[in-house]
């Protein structure tokens, strides 16, 4: 396992407070930068971190794909880029690609970002209560075996590429993982549907981002569920919440109720050497002035999150 966190592409003080905590491996989003899967751009992405002492492991960040979910006009046009984008990262040696499918046109979807935590942190939080009263989505029409279908389309197309390119397509679960939200149905949202996910393509490029937040919320028995998916994990999201799919709180990484030992553990039974990140942390005091930064993502309860998870290892 290679402790790692998300980065952004440029040098900033995130890079340095990594290489502090011993990381060496990078996960990478680019934060609204066009067309960052080209060649020119992904390559000099890839030898920025290479030159700071980071190897580039994970590409987290998605070209726009909502036609290629909602099987519009102009999805092949965006299933060229993905597939663009797979063949740059293997000529770069850049080994996974974290994507989603039904988050598309929702999105990761949060309704608390201010839950008191312990100490008086701030935790976020998703209560399907207020998206019930939410407006239907415009995209509402689409059904769950139309999306099923688009699902099998993309596959048949990309994964073929992800192949030959030596990447792994690692799925990460609709967040939150229930369905339908504002009228639109979402079909990540359980261990059953992965299975059946991955049965679409018996490749080993065809794999998971194994979400723990996702699987806890699914009420899925984490060791278990790990050892079931076995080598189709390729990259592990590290988090926990407190409660299910339709109501729960992001907990700090040692109070949440899974056993945190027995999936480190599980993860070295299946032999798993990927990367592995914190996710979805509370904001601790004096992070006041980081109140521009995504909910979940400022630095201080990572820098806990990342000692926790090398401790566990070790």
């Amino acid at each position: 396992m290679n402790p790692t966190v998300m980065l952004p592409p440029r040098p900033d003080r995130r890079w340095t407070m990594a290489k502090q905590l011993g990381i060496d491996t990078a996960v990478v989003r680019f934060w609204g930068m066009d067309e960052w899967w080209e060649y020119e751009r992904l390559m000099l992405t890839k030898t920025r971190f290479a030159d700071h002492g980071f190897s580039l492991d994970v590409v987290e960040d998605r070209p726009p794909m909502e036609k290629t979910v909602l099987g519009k006009r102009g999805r092949d046009a965006e299933i060229e880029v993905v597939k663009e984008l797979l063949r740059n990262m293997g000529r770069l040696g850049i080994d996974t690609y974290c994507w989603v499918w039904t988050e598309n046109p929702l999105g990761v979807i949060r309704t608390s970002d201010s839950i008191p935590g312990r100490g008086d942190s701030q935790c976020i939080g998703y209560d399907h209560e207020w998206m019930e009263r939410a407006p239907v989505h415009e995209a509402a029409d689409v059904t769950e075996e139309e999306l099923w279908e688009n699902l099998r389309y993309f596959l048949d197309e990309v994964v073929p590429v992800a192949e030959e390119a030596g990447v792994n397509l690692a799925l990460h679960p609709d967040d939150p993982p229930t369905s339908p939200i504002r009228g639109v149905p979402r079909i990540v949202t359980s261990v059953e549907e992965y299975r059946r996910i991955l049965a679409l393509h018996d490749s080993p490029h065809h794999g998971i981002t194994f979400c723990q937040g996702n699987f806890s919320a699914m009420q899925a028995a984490i060791p278990e569920t790990i050892r079931e998916f076995g080598d189709r994990i390729h990259f592990v999201h590290f988090r926990d919440v407190e409660g299910n799919s339709e109501k729960f709180v992001e907990t700090w990484h040692d109070e949440g109720p899974t056993d945190m030992k027995a999936a480190i553990e599980a993860y070295q039974d299946i032999e798993f050497e990927g990367p592995i990140r914190p996710d979805h942390v509370p904001r601790m005091i004096g992070e006041e002035d980081r109140e521009e930064t995504m909910a979940g993502y400022t630095d201080m309860g990572r820098l806990f999150a990342i000692g926790y998870i090398k401790g566990l290892i070790e």
